[in-house]
């Protein structure tokens, strides 16, 4: 670490020029080729995805987004002239787009069904050639020729994957306002313009090519639609971070008289190597959603991964390299003018600092009582977890998706907006007489509000029947009648012939999705909750200090967890936020939660049991080690939180849901983990155990190999730290003092 810090400080310019080649290649590439993302759900080998298959492959028509076109109006009746003419020559010409594979019109013969009862609402089918992802423009100007058709009391409005592209672009405000929080934290704490903006350019150069990157990464393997929003709300977050805490720790050598390159190649050399571990924690647990074995998932680990990575890098090559452009400006005038006139002066803690780190050494007990109190009641509403995929009815009210699954829902019923699909596999003619009198027993099915169909393919040997439920595709009512048609209803049809029938449709799909995150992960947890562990166990020579950070880590994460579910799962200041209504929580939102939470939790236990390690090595004094490893990283892990929560906070304002939940699930956990945990709870728990924090077994001791994140921060006329205690002495002093 030492020889590539003083190798870019030599050469910073070079550094520079590689770090703006680098971006500009890799935004121009992204730019030229483009990107394909995709949110498919879709497990193989699920009965949705058999369902899907089959259906595509008996009807190929149907193989594109199906969206909605609903109209509405709220004087006389959709079937009257005037708005039978006006609606009909619309949807001709929505059916003569290229895009569009046919549309299901309510004036055609047998399509009275698309008609409300009250004649105040219809609809029309749009199935499109391909899905949205594929081509993304075609629907949109499709929606766009229908919704033309609005106005003299006529509110047209389109719902569907590919209405959600007529909605206005969201602007940059999320990431802006980030930035300009993260600059004013900064700035608060260096007091020097030039060391606020250095922390900002390396996480904007570092994500900004993991942006283009992750769209590059599109072409060749399953990436979702909300990657590159959760790389750059990750990758901005640590990335600024990991620059704080090499900035701060070269400022520290400036201000203890050491000449700028010395300082910055000691600060790369000493905090460089936490930050390469924090990250290699943090790409560890994305990397173990690869468990799952789900490419939708694989191409969100990846993609966050690669923004991590780059982080880092840019954190221990760009950063030295600017440190040594902008010279003694690291420190603001005033530390300057003191340190001429003063001379150099070691950093001692002082303040609050000192003063809660006395505080929690004097109450551990009740201190850490009242933390775990508080996670307690947080995580609560973790209990009531609903797993489920968010639709347009979440969506912000003023929305035209949103506006067009409310028509629906109150003109035929909420189950309108996703009816499940029934695909039969037929062998014969009984088996297509007996599928042609299923629709019977489904109409006698509790929870069944419609059914329509069988339809066959040309051969006869498929069938398709439609179930529209009476709850709405998020209610676990409509999940529920899924599993009764499943393990009661079709088996009791398909007996005695040889015709398979498979439930299909998105609540279906969402279903299956969810069931096989929830029995995959006890395994993903364990996976990455034991790697943690291992690393901390040969960082730290520790059993306790492992322990403790797991626990800390299901802690931080249960009580996220409750705050998500109060705010979107039951709704508490979700529409004020712009959020849309209440909802269930999306499946693989736990998945991806644990992965960033345990990477981001451990890199502050890492600063923060970094310090209290080496004075132990130093005294053998766990209480002292306890309160001067607080007391003098408390101030970085404080600021470093406020930047991360401010930065996570402002992607609420992203106006994507999904994106939304990530922002105040972080955001939280971040909070709790800087605020209660790592500065309260765990200093308190580690003042009651004493010295049975750093025990580790001599025979295990003796085989595991010796790893150190940070080495000695040797200033002038210092001392070097010595190396651990031998077996008998660490033993000797893990023995409470009397």
């Amino acid at each position: 670490m030492t020889a590539l810090a003083r190798w870019c400080l030599r050469r910073r310019l070079l550094v520079l020029l590689l770090w703006l080649a680098t971006l500009a290649g890799a935004v121009t590439a992204s730019a030229l080729a483009g990107s394909v993302y995709s949110d498919d759900y879709g497990a193989p080998g699920t009965e949705s995805g058999r369902a899907a298959q089959l259906l595509t492959k008996a009807f190929p028509d149907r193989g594109g987004d199906s969206d909605t076109l609903v109209w509405h109006t709220d004087k006389g009746d959709v079937r009257a002239a005037p708005v039978r003419d006006r609606m009909t020559d619309t949807l001709r010409e929505v059916e003569r787009q290229p895009a569009v594979a046919s549309v299901a019109s309510p004036y055609d013969t047998g399509g009275d069904g698309q008609i409300s009862k009250d004649g105040a609402t219809a609809y029309a089918r749009i199935t499109f050639h391909e899905t949205a992802d594929d081509a993304a423009e075609q629907p949109r100007q499709v929606m766009e020729t229908a919704r033309k058709a609005a106005g003299d009391g006529l509110q047209v409005e389109a719902g569907g994957d590919s209405a959600g592209t007529t909605e206005p672009p969201k602007g940059k405000t999320a990431e802006a306002i980030g930035l300009a929080a993260a600059a004013v934290v900064l700035f608060l704490a260096f007091g020097s313009l030039a060391a606020t903006a250095l922390p900002l350019i390396t996480a904007v150069v570092a994500v900004g090519t993991a942006a283009a990157g992750i769209g590059l990464l599109s072409h060749v393997m399953t990436v979702a639609g909300f990657a590159p929003m959760l790389g750059m709300l990750v990758g901005l977050g640590v990335g600024i971070d990991y620059a704080l805490f090499i900035v701060t720790r070269h400022r520290r050598g400036l201000r203890a008289g050491l000449p700028v390159r010395e300082a910055a190649t000691r600060a790369v050399t000493v905090s460089g190597r936490a930050v390469v571990f924090a990250g290699a924690t943090v790409c560890i647990a994305l990397l173990g959603m690869f468990v799952l074995r789900l490419s939708f998932l694989n191409g969100v680990a990846l993609a966050a991964g690669l923004t991590v990575v780059l982080s880092v890098a840019a954190s221990v090559t760009l950063l030295p390299a600017l440190l040594g452009m902008i010279g003694m400006r690291a420190l603001s005038r005033r530390e300057r003018r003191r340190l001429t006139e003063h001379g150099p002066r070691p950093d001692r803690p002082t303040g609050w600092a000192m003063r809660w780190s006395a505080l929690v050494e004097r109450h551990p007990k009740a201190l850490g009582l009242c933390a775990a109190l508080l996670m307690a009641v947080l995580a609560l509403p973790t209990l009531s977890l609903h797993l489920g995929t968010s639709d347009q009815g979440n969506d912000p009210a003023t929305s035209t998706s949103r506006k067009a699954y409310d028509l629906l829902a109150d003109g035929f019923g909420p189950g309108t907006n996703g009816p499940l699909t029934l695909v039969g596999e037929l062998g014969g003619t009984g088996d297509r007489l007996a599928f042609d009198h299923l629709p019977d027993e489904l109409r006698a099915t509790p929870g069944v509000a419609q059914v329509s169909g069988p339809e066959f393919d040309g051969s006869g040997d498929t069938g398709v029947i439609t179930v529209v439920p009476d709850t709405s595709p998020q209610s676990k009512a409509t999940s529920d009648l899924v599993d009764r048609l499943r393990g009661e209803v079709l088996p009791e049809a398909e007996d005695g012939s040889t015709m398979r029938v498979l439930v299909g449709g998105p609540t279906a799909g969402y279903d299956d999705f969810a069931d096989i995150i929830v029995g995959k992960l006890p395994l993903f947890g364990g996976v990455v909750t034991g790697l943690g562990c291992l690393l901390l166990l040969l960082a730290f020579r520790s059993i306790g200090i492992p322990l403790k950070a797991a626990a800390m880590n299901l802690a931080a994460v249960a009580a996220s967890f409750g705050v998500v579910v109060a705010v979107f799962q039951w709704g508490w200041g979700s529409e004020l936020l712009g959020l849309g209504s209440a909802g269930p929580i999306e499946p693989f939102l736990p998945v991806i939660m644990i992965s960033v939470l345990f990477g981001l939790s451990m890199d502050y236990q890492v600063f923060l049991i970094s310090r209290m390690y080496e004075e132990w090595r130093l005294t053998g004094d766990n209480r002292r080690a306890v309160r001067v490893g607080l007391s003098e990283t408390s101030r970085v892990i404080n600021s470093a939180a406020v930047i991360m929560i401010s930065v996570f906070g402002a992607f609420v304002l992203s106006g994507d849901r999904i994106i939304a939940m990530f922002g105040i699930a972080l955001s939280a956990a971040v909070a709790l983990d800087a605020f209660v945990l790592r500065t309260l709870l765990v200093p308190a728990l580690m003042h009651l155990l004493g010295g049975a924090n750093w025990w580790l077994p001599r025979w295990l001791d003796r085989r595991l190999p010796r790893i150190s994140i940070e080495p000695a921060d040797c200033t002038p006329g210092g001392a070097s730290l010595p190396g651990p205690p031998a077996p008998r002495e660490a033993r000797d002093l893990a023995r409470p003092r009397t």
